[in-house]
């Protein structure tokens, strides 16, 4: 499975996992860090990309790239 399969996977409230991205259709993880939720009925993602100041890592800021064109929220964590 592509990671962005699992992101839609995670928009549609499914589980999916690809390498280390993963979800349980509510919550969204690259490795072991959240980087997307629900908020008031609505999928959020958590902005660890280096444009925010929060880098963690090229792969997680990918990961959170993906989640964040899905997302109805974009938010710095």
């Amino acid at each position: 499975m592509k990671n962005s399969e699992v992101v839609r996977c995670w928009w549609w409230g499914r589980e999916a996992k690809s390498g280390h991205l993963s979800t349980d259709g509510v919550s969204l993880w690259s490795y072991n860090l959240k980087i997307g939720g629900m908020k008031g009925g609505e999928k959020v993602a958590y902005d660890f990309r280096s444009s925010a100041g929060r880098f963690v890592s090229v792969t997680t800021s990918r990961h959170v790239g993906l989640a964040a064109r899905h997302a109805k929220l974009v938010e710095a964590w």
